[in-house]
C-alpha cells in the first residue's frame, strides 16, 4: 500500500503563496482546504500548478437546507479539479429518516459531479458516532467515508474498546483518512509522540492500518491521508497565556514523516 500525504492549511500562517511554497518543499502531495473565495480562486490554482500540488476540497454544509447547501459547495468546488471531496455532512440532531434523504441526495450529486465525496466522521455532523455511522452505511452501502476517528475517541470517551465492530464494518468504506490522534476527553493530543499519548497513537496507528488493509482487499494501492492538527481551540495551551504547547507545523511534520516511514520502506 502507497500513501500520499496532505497538509491542511488550516492554522498556517502567512500568504497563500507562501503557505504552497512551504508545503510542497516539505514533500507533501497536495493540500486539503476549504475553496477560496470567489476573487483569490485563479491565484490559487496557478499557485497549485507552480507548486505540482494536488488539492483535496474540503465543505462543510449548513443551513435548514442542507442537501441544497452541499450542492452548491461541490459546484463550487469543481472549477478547482479536486482529487476528492471531503464533506462535514449534516447534523447530528437531523432525525435519521432526514440524515437518510440528505446522502441519498448527497450521493445522486457525487454521481453527477464525477469525483469523490467521502462524508468525515467529525463531531457535530450525522456521522457523529461508530453506531450512527454504521446505521447509515447499512442503509446507504454506496457512501464513502473520511476517517477522522480522533473524534469518535472524544464523543464515546475511549479509544473505542466497546465499539470494535462498528468501526471494523466502517472500514472498507473509508478512501481517506485524517491522520490526528485523539483521546478521551478530546479529539487532540498536545503532541502524537509524546511518551504519555503512546497508547492513544497505537491505537490511531491500527486503525489506519486496518483501514489500508481493507481497501487493498478492495484492489486499491493508494491511499491520502492528510496531517490535520488543529491550532488553539484543539492545540492545548498554556493558562493565563494562551500559548500553544506544540508548534504547529512540527507536529504535523512529525505526522506525516512516521507514515511515510511506516508505509514506504
Amino acid at each position: 500500500m502507497r500513501i500520499s500525504m496532505y497538509k491542511a492549511l488550516w492554522g498556517m500562517d502567512g500568504d497563500m503563496e507562501s503557505q504552497f511554497r512551504r508545503i510542497a518543499e516539505a514533500g507533501y502531495s497536495g493540500i486539503e482546504a476549504h475553496p477560496p473565495a470567489d476573487e483569490h480562486t485563479e491565484s490559487f490554482k496557478q499557485l497549485l500548478q507552480q507548486y505540482n500540488l494536488d488539492y483535496i476540497a474540503l465543505i462543510a454544509t449548513s443551513g435548514k437546507n442542507h442537501a441544497l447547501s452541499f450542492a452548491r459547495q461541490v459546484e463550487r468546488c469543481l472549477d478547482l479539479n479536486p482529487v476528492l471531496i471531503n464533506s462535514h455532512s449534516g447534523k447530528d440532531s437531523m432525525p435519521f429518516a432526514e440524515q437518510v434523504a440528505f446522502f441519498q441526495e448527497t450521493l445522486r450529486i457525487e454521481a453527477q459531479a464525477g469525483v469523490p465525496i467521502a462524508h468525515e466522521t467529525h463531531r457535530g455532523r450525522a456521522m457523529f458516532t461508530p453506531w450512527t455511522t454504521k446505521l447509515l452505511v447499512e442503509e446507504l452501502p454506496a457512501l464513502k467515508l473520511t476517517a477522522d476517528l480522533s473524534h469518535w475517541c472524544c464523543v464515546c470517551e475511549s479509544l473505542l474498546e466497546d465499539q470494535q465492530e462498528c468501526p471494523t464494518f466502517l472500514f472498507r468504506h473509508v478512501v481517506h483518512i485524517h491522520a490526528r490522534v485523539g483521546y478521551a476527553e478530546g479529539p487532540q493530543v498536545p503532541h502524537p509522540g509524546a511518551p504519555e499519548y503512546e497508547r492513544e497513537l497505537h491505537a490511531h496507528e491500527q486503525w489506519w492500518r486496518e483501514i489500508c488493509l481493507k481497501r487493498q482487499e478492495e484492489g486499491q494501492h493508494l491511499m491520502t491521508f492528510t496531517a490535520e492538527y488543529g491550532p488553539p481551540g484543539y492545540m492545548h495551551t498554556l493558562p493565563f497565556t494562551n500559548q500553544p504547547v506544540s508548534d504547529l507545523w512540527e507536529v504535523c511534520s512529525w505526522m506525516a514523516k512516521r507514515l511515510e516511514k511506516q508505509y514506504m520502506t
